[in-house]
């Protein structure tokens, strides 16, 4: 079964190490892992620690062009993919679609015309805020910033990725914003890494009303394999997977469901090792008496509509 997975961090971990690259590495992703998976796409984020940079946008073109270096070296096996065509292309030329993100929006440093510059370098995603106040809004990381929405130049941010054709990614951005990406934004959105916050109460996951806005605007959320987003456990375990997964389809249905892993940007100690593992997790879903139909749309069909439609 072919996977989509929108969210890894692993190109920061090939920052600095030139003795491995994204072939074969002790990393959660590597190409032969994804192989092992039958990886369909893999989205890459470039992530920014806003706190620790003086110029967030030179620290992400640093790693889109490690990114670049790396397709480059691996160009038979995995390639870049802007949309849903060269997705296609990719997998008629059994290669790895390889999707490029941002996850910091403060990396155009509150300017609309290095988001676009951004576009032209292949960025199809960019999550709004990570766990630092920046231009475009505030993150959930606590309570007094859960009710402050977009800046005025986040509206603008999110108006430009619409026209663009950007995947708008929510995850990290504070309640009062995703309801405000909710009400602007004229294409489906994205929580590309984030669970229910019923069923793991985090700051980091999705209400069920979150999880019903994001549903009716045609958007899906990426189960993420972080422990702390899952359960009380020291292990990030499948059943806790499959609580958040069932739950999800019982509030917003089925279409709402997709895999973001966070590999190599969570804590180890996961059952799903590496994404070369992720059968353990269409198994499991299969046990549960999820439907044929079911997991393909958990594992890539819904991520692929999103895609098609605002890529």
């Amino acid at each position: 079964m072919n996977v989509v997975d929108m969210h890894c961090d692993t190109i920061l971990r090939l920052m600095n190490r030139e003795d491995v690259g994204l072939l074969e590495n002790d990393l959660s992703v590597d190409i032969k892992k994804l192989q092992r998976g039958n990886s369909l796409a893999q989205f890459f984020a470039m992530w920014i620690d806003l706190g620790k940079e003086d110029d967030p946008m030179e620290t992400c073109l640093k790693m889109i062009d490690r990114f670049y270096i790396e397709l480059d070296k691996n160009s038979d096996t995995i390639s870049l993919a802007t949309n849903y065509d060269e997705i296609m292309g990719n997998k008629d030329n059994n290669r790895i679609s390889a999707v490029l993100t941002i996850e910091e929006g403060g990396a155009i440093k509150g300017q609309l015309h290095n988001l676009r510059n951004f576009y032209r370098l292949g960025v199809r995603g960019i999550t709004l805020t990570w766990n630092n106040v920046n231009e475009i809004g505030y993150p959930n990381i606590n309570e007094e910033h859960g009710q402050m929405g977009l800046t005025e130049f986040g509206e603008a941010v999110v108006q430009e990725m619409n026209e663009l054709g950007m995947l708008i990614d929510v995850s990290h951005l504070s309640d009062e914003g995703f309801y405000h990406v909710g009400k602007l934004s004229n294409k489906p959105f994205i929580a590309s890494h984030s669970n229910s916050r019923a069923i793991k109460n985090h700051r980091r996951n999705l209400t069920d009303p979150m999880i019903k806005t994001l549903s009716e605007k045609g958007g899906v959320m990426g189960i993420c394999f972080e422990r702390d987003f899952l359960g009380d456990s020291e292990n990030a375990r499948i059943e806790d997977m499959i609580r958040h997964i069932r739950h999800i389809r019982d509030i917003g249905g089925i279409d709402v469901i997709a895999l973001g892993s966070d590999y190599d940007g969570s804590n180890p100690n996961c059952e799903i090792d590496n994404i070369g593992e992720i059968g353990k997790l269409r198994d499991a879903l299969e046990l549960n008496k999820f439907s044929y139909e079911e997991i393909e749309k958990i594992f890539y069909n819904n991520a692929l509509r999103v895609i098609k439609e605002v890529l």
